[in-house]
């Protein structure tokens, strides 16, 4: 491994997430209701207005709100909750301004159901999309390669919300396969945690197996028409070995890209998907907080999303590194 490539590679990812931070806090500064006054109603008076915007922190600069959120991701911060003092200790996201929870917490809380959805999701859309991107490829031009293509397109057309009631009605109302999903443990019941689980991932990996598929394919495809694999085919070599060992291993290494920034992207919730099954993620969490402007909330789960995202982008470059030393080489042309 290249050190300056990995300090390359490190030094966008910490300036990515430092602009990232800096215009999200700048957005709920400058464009964001006041929270006092949701806080306190219509009716309150300005003089309570100005003390909750006080004890809440918002009535001061816009640096120096900045600079004191920042630095309380790194040390700490602490803050002040009428005449108790609370220690927020790093990395310090804050308050609910709507539970009076800390915001890092609250997401701790969320996350193993956000990260059971990602996984779960995640291996069904591998299996199906890179088996059927397979089988497309090496059946183009017939009627089962014209099938998974017409699939794949519906995949990606019909909308997660669609195919969340969609499921909901075909499977629990009219069949009662499944019961509607719930928020259980999977040591308190592993059949219902199971059952309440399926459709979300079935929902997620529907999508992105639509995706996988048509990207796989395409590769496969590619890949098949390269020299290497005319000359492994012309010295006789069984079709299976050709495919399995000559052209799987580079059409499937840019999946690797792929793969990474959309589990990262799941983990930092299915917005959509933990709402209409009524899942508490992140994602949930997410949502809930923009329709009450839940301003610390939402901060907390952008800054962690975007940090999921940025660290797995930067873990795909170093693996990618790893399998194709051309990436290295790119980089310090």
């Amino acid at each position: 491994m290249n050190l300056w490539y990995l300090l390359r590679r490190i030094g966008f990812a910490v300036l990515t997430l430092a602009v990232v931070c800096f215009f999200t806090f700048a957005i709920f500064f400058w464009l964001s209701p006041d929270p006092a006054t949701l806080i306190c109603g219509q009716t309150c008076t300005p003089d309570r207005i100005a003390a909750i915007r006080e004890q809440l922190g918002v009535d001061r600069p816009f640096i120096e709100q900045f600079v004191t959120f920042v630095s309380g991701l790194f040390v700490g911060r602490t803050m002040q909750s009428g005449t108790s003092v609370i220690e927020c200790a790093a990395p310090c996201l804050g308050y609910s301004f709507q539970t009076g929870q800390e915001v890092k917490v609250m997401m701790l809380d969320r996350f193993p159901t956000s990260l059971t959805l990602a996984i779960g999701a995640c291996v069904l859309w591998l299996f199906f999309g890179v088996i059927s991107g397979i089988i497309a490829a090496l059946r183009q031009g017939t009627a089962i390669d014209s099938t998974i293509r017409i699939g794949s397109l519906l995949g990606i057309a019909l909308p997660n919300y669609f195919v969340a009631l969609l499921l909901q009605f075909i499977l629990v109302v009219q069949l009662k396969i499944l019961p509607f999903p719930q928020n259980v443990g999977f040591a308190e019941n592993p059949v219902l945690w199971f059952q309440s689980f399926l459709m979300p991932w079935i929902v997620l990996a529907l999508m992105y197996a639509a995706i996988y598929t048509r990207v796989t394919r395409s590769n496969v495809i590619d890949t098949l028409s390269e020299n290497y694999v005319r000359t492994a085919r012309a010295k006789g070599l069984r079709e299976r070995v050709v495919v399995g060992k000559h052209a799987l291993r580079p059409a499937l290494t840019p999946l690797v890209t792929l793969v990474g920034m959309d589990f990262a992207a799941l983990l930092g919730g299915a917005l959509i998907t933990e709402t209409v099954f009524g899942l508490n993620g992140v994602g949930k969490m997410a949502r809930d907080a923009i329709a009450t402007n839940d301003q610390p909330v939402i901060m907390g789960f952008t800054l962690v999303a975007a940090t999921l995202v940025v660290v797995a982008n930067l873990v795909v470059d170093i693996i990618y590194s790893l399998l194709d030393p051309r990436v290295r080489t790119g980089a310090n042309a």
